[in-house]
């Protein structure tokens, strides 16, 4: 496997950048997983197993594990979708332009492996207006210290699935995730 090194948070600047076959993202990611952070593909909104999760922690990268978000920048944007204002650090994601839908968006992706998380929108809550539309099988949620709470399951490839483990296609189509 290639590796280089990823530089996106502290957390995870010893951690190498993940870079694998089309083949070796198939086989560790359930099929919504693929479909989502590998094809730009969107989860259906209220579908997804963090857009109510009011639990604290850290949301990860499902498919490589890079601290993303905390649950201090979540709040409730009414889309169905996990919404967060900033990330955990700036670094942690990069932010493309993205004409897919005929409309502008900006696309937001993990900086350590490049898979796709969601779109960011200027119609947010805090101080810079963002709103993070997040996929939650894009996401994995590891509990603060001594919090209690569901954090999801774990497919038999380890990767996280979400509540209906399964992403709509007809989501695809939709301006937000």
């Amino acid at each position: 496997m290639l590796r280089r090194r990823c530089a996106a948070t502290a957390a995870v600047v010893s951690r190498p950048a993940v870079a694998k076959s089309d083949d070796e993202w198939r086989a560790d990611l359930t099929p919504a997983q693929y479909r989502v952070l590998r094809r730009s593909g969107t989860e259906r909104a209220f579908s997804g197993e963090y857009w109510n999760c009011h639990d604290d922690g850290t949301y990860h990268c499902a498919a490589c594990d890079a601290p993303l978000f905390t649950s201090q920048s979540k709040f409730d944007s009414g889309t169905g979708w996990p919404s967060f204002t900033e990330p955990a650090v700036a670094e942690a994601v990069t932010m493309h332009g993205d004409r897919r839908m005929l409309i502008r968006r900006t696309e937001v992706r993990c900086r350590c492996c490049g898979s796709h998380l969601g779109h960011v929108f200027p119609d947010g809550s805090g101080p810079t207006r963002d709103r993070f539309c997040i996929n939650s099988c894009s996401l994995r949620l590891r509990p603060a210290t001594g919090a209690t709470g569901d954090t999801g399951t774990r497919g038999t490839s380890g990767a996280t699935t979400g509540a209906t483990g399964a992403a709509d296609a007809s989501g695809e189509g939709s301006a937000t995730g």
